[in-house]
């Protein structure tokens, strides 16, 4: 660990923390805004699932007011066109969220964060821990992991963990655990190291 240590310090001294400190503020502006605004964003997160970030920011931006208006025809037909590898999904997956959309500065109170994730898990179709805490953290939450391929791969790659055949609910959280041990060390939150780490395995800060 003390390398990957030495290695997200490094870049806190780089222009990657400014870059970083800026796009997590953003996150927190999320958090005040309505409904509306919160459902885009967990709409988001439901299309960046086995498919591309850029890409699901990019429909994001473009059709985003059309997660709360279009059919599920409809917006099937605007994914594929995008180029969504899983369009009538993920389109069936939006419209049956849209039963939260109300709900959703109400659940964000939630005070107890475990059960606040557990909700989204059990209640919104097509976000897993892996997704829901993605949500969570584009809305200003700081304390859970986004834990995906490239995640696992830096872990791997320094020798923190064996690659999973399987990421179940279980090895998720001790996944968690661990990185969670590796913020306390660098003095960062869950929400700024994801960042860093997904930059030094991508070269890239999104979101």
């Amino acid at each position: 660990m003390k390398e990957l240590i030495y290695r997200v310090e490094s870049l806190k001294k780089t222009n990657v923390k400014k870059t970083i400190d800026k796009k997590i503020n953003e996150f927190k502006n999320i958090n005040k805004r309505s409904n509306d605004e919160l459902f885009k964003e967990m709409c988001f997160c439901i299309l960046t699932a086995n498919f591309n970030a850029e890409k699901s920011i990019k429909i994001q931006n473009e059709i985003g007011e059309c997660f709360s208006t279009d059919s599920e025809e409809e917006l099937s037909k605007k994914l594929k066109n995008f180029g969504h590898r899983f369009p009538n999904t993920r389109a069936d997956y939006i419209s049956k969220s849209l039963e939260c959309k109300d709900k959703l500065e109400e659940i964000v109170q939630f005070h107890d964060k475990t059960a606040l994730r557990d909700w989204i898990v059990n209640n919104v179709k097509g976000l897993g821990y892996k997704e829901a805490s993605h949500f969570l953290r584009n809305i200003g939450f700081d304390d859970y992991a986004i834990i995906d391929f490239h995640i696992v791969d830096i872990l791997v790659d320094f020798s923190l963990i064996e690659k999973p055949k399987t990421l179940t609910k279980k090895r998720y959280f001790e996944i968690e655990d661990l990185l969670r041990t590796l913020a306390k060390k660098t003095d960062l939150t869950l929400a700024e190291l994801d960042l860093y780490l997904w930059y030094m395995e991508t070269g890239k800060i999104l979101k």
